[in-house]
């Protein structure tokens, strides 16, 4: 591992709840070094989903600052960041978040039609083949099972070859031999592509995987200081 792919300063979220602000994130510092598997576990509530959307970019902190292969994105603006993510961030979502009027093939081409791609569905088609989907190409999302709508999502994730692959609970809509599997698939890709992984999770299995467990609670970091918590058993995840 080298330099640090993450660097989150002082982030802190509010949203407003019935006239005043609810604190969602206070004051989390965290460090992610490049390659490195990060899980990021706490109850509901506690801050995790909305601490990955931040750091995708998705979401705008209160205060705070969020670098990214060493870009501060919290000062980019909107068509700047979408220009920075497109090349460099992957994200796999709970609930798939697959178009249903694509079929397969046409979802995991989307990234590379938008990143001008002339070969857009002759590498979805690939992809495809490598997540064990190839008979499945022309299925659309209603004709999958939740596994194969989480394998079409991964393909996605991966097709622009990310250095950051960011994944919000992406077992947790799967039973635990299919989400075995997702979790299996999604340690292979990254590691073949060399990218740093961070996730939230509330699944034990996947978290033991992982070079390092962050845990969150009422928005805060509760097991580590400066953004360095400790490490947990030696898991699984790395290359």
């Amino acid at each position: 591992m080298g330099f640090e792919m993450i660097r989150v300063r002082d982030l802190s979220m509010r949203l407003a709840s019935g006239g005043r602000p609810v604190p969602i994130l206070d004051g989390v510092s965290l460090e992610v070094a490049a390659g490195e598997f990060v899980a990021i576990i706490g109850p509901s509530g506690s801050g995790k989903s909305t601490l990955l959307g931040l750091i995708a970019g998705l979401d705008q902190p209160t205060a705070g600052s969020v670098e990214v292969d060493g870009v501060e994105i919290t000062r980019l603006s909107e068509d700047a960041l979408a220009g920075f993510r497109r090349g460099r961030i992957g994200y796999v979502f709970q609930s798939y978040h697959l178009i249903p009027t694509l079929t397969a093939t046409e979802n995991v081409a989307v990234p590379l039609e938008l990143a001008g791609r002339g070969d857009a569905l002759t590498a979805a088609r690939a992809l495809l083949v490598e997540v064990g989907l190839a008979e499945r190409a022309h299925h659309y999302p209603a004709q999958l099972s939740g596994g194969e709508q989480q394998r079409v999502a991964l393909a996605r994730a991966v097709a622009l070859r990310p250095t950051l692959l960011l994944a919000d609970e992406p077992t947790g809509n799967l039973d635990s031999a299919t989400g075995s599997a997702i979790i299996d698939l999604m340690l292979r890709l990254r590691r073949e592509r060399g990218s740093t992984l961070l996730l939230v999770t509330h699944d034990p299995a996947l978290a033991a995987h992982a070079d390092r467990i962050v845990s969150l609670l009422d928005g805060r970091l509760v097991n580590g200081v400066n953004g360095h918590p400790p490490a947990t058993t030696p898991g699984t995840g790395r290359p």
